[in-house]
């Protein structure tokens, strides 16, 4: 029988509410929806599948260096180990988590941690026949974890009875099991059938090619009940990897703005960057202080950085786990439902003044325009969409956006063949003056938007205002989520545009003072929010010249 009030995530989580455990944000948020979860009846939990995890692993699994005794788990490694094999999927009853983030600073025991999570799905929980990978950009890296696993199993009798190493693997006849260390080579990959990936040391994965490596191995394991992927890290410089897609996919899932299910985010790090030598700020990002690192390292190391920038850099990397250019989900999910509301439509705003903006950078996928048409106080964002037909035709299936019923509702239009045809987004422009006597006093445009648009506008006489896409745009970013909090944005029923602002991601860089708009993943779309960003970014351009217009008082 399941008893949800007596486990380590319950118990991890109360300890943490209550101060005796100090804690970070992320920590914070995912302990408290695992617990809710599991108390609401939306997880299952089997505390009988969770301690048979943690009773091996404290049984058999031994340390690898300057001791070989029996590891013993502190809690919030149950807890964690509740929570890969305890939560269950309440429709086929098996795990709920297939990935697991684990980032924790250096010398946390992460790869101690890892190899041991390997042992029990190579010897108790996983199938006959069973791969496991210790995958990393080269071999010397993957032997971190593969060499930590081989010990273990040779420090206790009963394992090295059932285990063989060979030449290129680890066997274990009894289960047809094989545990293999890789190095980077995605087309290789392709064959595999993973139980179960160890991806140690996260941060060190290069660009492109970790994403498609990372990506090989989560496919192939499609054939598998329960497979795991297990990814551990510290904070890094590697940009645009798998290390910032993961952590944007987790923080995305942790505000509640995301249709996640199978990724367990364990983020330890510290919350406040201004209290990094503190030792309060650093148990969060170092959950096994006083156990595997004592605290008078820190502080040697501390004074260390005090005196050098380049020092100070990689203590904040690597013991704080600050990236100072990771991407991070924007906005939570209850300040984007707040704009919402009633259906607004053009005809709500006849003969008003406003400023749009239009993002047209990829002429064979979505375009945007966003008016932000201000009325009695309140910003009106109305975003009109267009799309070209082959692409509408394998969109919903590929995506799996409703596109169909946005067409329907007039929030996106079909225009050209194979690529959007740009007469179109100028006609709208022109049916707006028309028809609806709305005037666009400026219009912010990305830099990629077509010559000849832009030339076509001009000549019109609309006022065509340049937007770079980067760093700039920090104080639009910071007025627009600021008045969005404070209820002063509308966009109505356009769940498109709903969609489209929960998908937006910032990548912060400089010590938290600029940042720049980017997707969540590479996946998604944040057209019409980025149309919105230009045409805010020409309001607060030109607000001395057109802010009493746009107030469109009586």
């Amino acid at each position: 029988m399941h008893n949800v009030y007596v486990n380590y995530i319950v118990e991890y989580h109360d300890k943490i509410e209550h101060g005796q455990i100090i804690a970070g944000k992320w920590i914070k948020k995912v302990y408290k929806i695992l617990t809710e979860g599991i108390k609401n009846g939306e997880y299952i939990f089997d505390s009988r599948k969770a301690n048979k995890a943690i009773n091996f692993i404290e049984t058999f699994c031994h340390h690898s260096k300057g001791r070989n005794d029996v590891l013993k788990l502190e809690l919030w490694q149950k807890a964690a180990v509740s929570a890969i094999f305890g939560i269950l999927d309440k429709k086929t009853g098996f795990r709920q988590f297939r990935e697991v983030f684990l980032l924790v600073a250096r010398k946390n025991g992460k790869s101690l941690f890892a190899a041991a999570i390997m042992a029990y799905v190579a010897y108790i929980d996983g199938e006959y026949g069973s791969e496991l990978y210790c995958l990393a950009p080269k071999l010397d890296q993957a032997d971190i974890v593969y060499n930590c696993f081989f010990s273990m199993t040779q420090a206790e009798e009963e394992l090295k009875e059932l285990t063989k190493k060979r030449r290129s693997d680890i066997f274990i006849p009894e289960l047809n099991t094989t545990i293999k260390k890789i190095a980077f080579n995605a087309k290789k990959a392709d064959g595999f059938n993973p139980t179960m990936t160890v991806n140690d040391e996260m941060e060190a994965w290069p660009g492109d090619k970790g994403l498609k490596q990372y990506d090989v191995m989560v496919s192939g394991t499609g054939a598998r009940d329960e497979p795991l992927t297990l990814s551990t890290s510290t904070a890094g410089y590697e940009n645009d990897g798998i290390f910032d897609e993961l952590f944007t996919r987790s923080t995305a899932f942790l505000k509640g703005r995301s249709e996640e299910k199978r990724l367990l985010p364990l983020l330890y790090m510290i919350d406040n960057e201004k209290k990094w030598n503190t030792r309060e700020e650093l148990e969060k990002a170092n959950p096994n202080l006083d156990v595997s690192v004592k605290w008078d390292f820190y502080k040697e190391q501390i004074a260390i950085a005090k005196a050098s920038l380049p020092k100070k850099a990689e203590f904040l990397t690597k013991y704080c786990n600050i990236k100072q250019n990771a991407a991070v989900a924007w906005l939570e999910y209850v300040t984007v439902e707040k704009t919402t509301g009633k259906e607004i439509t053009l005809d709500d705003f006849r003969g008003c003044y406003c400023v749009a903006g239009i993002d047209l950078s990829r002429t064979t996928d979505l375009t945007a325009v966003s008016l932000i048409i201000e009325k009695e106080g309140i910003n009106n964002i109305i975003t009109q969409f267009f799309m070209p037909k082959e692409r509408y035709n394998v969109a919903i299936d590929e995506e799996g956006v409703p596109y169909n019923i946005f067409k329907e509702k007039g929030y996106l239009t079909i225009s050209g063949e194979n690529q959007v045809d740009y007469h179109d987004v100028f006609n709208y422009f022109i049916k707006l003056i028309k028809e609806y006597k709305i005037k666009p006093l400026k219009v912010g445009y990305d830099r990629y938007c077509a010559n000849y648009l832009v030339a076509d506008m001009q000549e019109c006489g609309f006022h065509m205002d340049d937007v770079f896409q980067g760093t700039n745009l920090t104080s639009v970013l910071h007025a627009f989520e600021g008045d969005m909090k404070d209820g002063l944005y509308n966009i109505g029923a356009n769940n498109l545009m709903k969609a489209h602002l929960l998908n937006v991601a910032v990548k912060i860089e400089d010590d938290d003072v600029r940042m720049k708009p980017m997707k969540t993943d590479k996946r998604s779309h944040i057209d019409g929010a980025a149309a919105a960003f230009d045409a805010l970014a020409v309001k607060m351009k030109y607000h001395k010249e057109i802010g009493r217009q746009l107030q469109n008082a009586a």
